[in-house]
């Protein structure tokens, strides 16, 4: 589960309502200031069990740079409401519901062309933190179209590592017969939070180690949604040459480590897309959250090319 430093979104971001043809979801939406060159703007969706927030330190740097960035919860994650029919969270109509957000922000978004300062239509680059990652390209596999680049964020070529596969198995048998609060309190009793928080005092919302925030996000999340993609990520066919085909530009980033696809596999599906490939040290599966400030850099890096 993705830690976001705080829920409170910075100055340049506001919660909002992202209104689609598919429905409403809850998205925050940074801006660069008033003078700032815009580049883009960037779509950002979030993995297994995580939120919009998931992405709130990448935002300032995001939007100093110059693209507008909207991080997403899909439906039935956090603040975006959900059916509790299992069927609703295939990965199809989570793909549809991506090109649906992509479509609403295309109507709504501006941009400069970098070279003549002019209006011009504003590229829309998409990123996927791993569930999100998955989904992201199943997105572009249906439509191409409406993105300007692809980003797999600590997303692999095919299904999660066995050990992950029977953690999302106990987790899914655990919806079926208990409430969301207690199959809280017992994630909470298997895994404490990690002994740098508690040393640290990290804050989210005011509580020492943020567990009442994230306790408050885990609640909102559908457990339909939840059973559903954690099939998905157990079964996941490798889609890699799929989307190998597409003339897209992509990039893969992750930590130097990772417990739900190995590096080295990571390595190997950059290989075969012929994508941009970035490694942040010091991070394991959540960059964005881990060094959010060295990933922000790569992923301006990789976007700047493509304007």
């Amino acid at each position: 589960m993705s830690r976001p430093p705080t829920f409170v979104p910075p100055p340049c971001a506001s919660a909002r309502t992202l209104r689609t043809t598919r429905g409403d979801f809850a998205v925050l939406d940074a801006v660069p200031a008033a003078g700032v060159l815009r580049r883009g703007t960037v779509l950002l969706l979030p993995g297994f069990t995580g939120s919009k927030e998931d992405f709130i330190a990448l935002l300032e740097p995001l939007a100093a740079a110059g693209y507008r960035a909207v991080t997403v919860d899909g439906r039935g994650q956090y603040e975006t409401p959900g059916p509790d029919d299992v069927s609703a969270y295939a990965q199809e109509e989570l793909a549809r519901d991506v090109l649906a957000q992509a479509a609403a922000l295309s109507e709504n978004t501006g941009g400069n062309s970098p070279a003549t300062g002019k209006n011009a239509p504003a590229p829309l680059h998409l990123l996927g933190h791993s569930l999100g990652g998955q989904i992201a390209r199943a997105a572009v596999l249906l439509d191409p179209g409406p993105f300007a680049s692809l980003t797999l964020m600590s997303s692999g070529p095919a299904a999660i590592v066995p050990v992950q596969q029977t953690r999302a198995r106990m987790l899914a048998d655990a919806l079926a017969t208990l409430s969301m609060a207690e199959v809280w309190q017992a994630m909470r009793a298997m895994e404490p939070p990690p002994p740098q928080e508690a040393e640290t005092g990290a804050d989210v919302e005011g509580d020492a180690d943020g567990s009442e925030a994230l306790r408050a996000r885990w609640l909102l999340h559908s457990p339909a949604q939840l059973i559903a993609t954690g099939r998905q990520l157990s079964t996941e066919p490798d889609r890699v040459a799929e989307l190998a085909a597409l003339p897209l530009p992509k990039h893969v980033i992750s930590g130097e480590r990772d417990d739900t696809w190995p590096v080295p596999l990571l390595d190997d599906m950059a290989r075969r897309l012929d994508a941009h490939r970035t490694v942040i040290h010091g991070a394991e599966h959540s960059p964005n959250t881990d060094r959010p400030a060295e990933t922000a850099a790569a992923l301006i890096g990789f976007w700047r090319p493509t304007a």
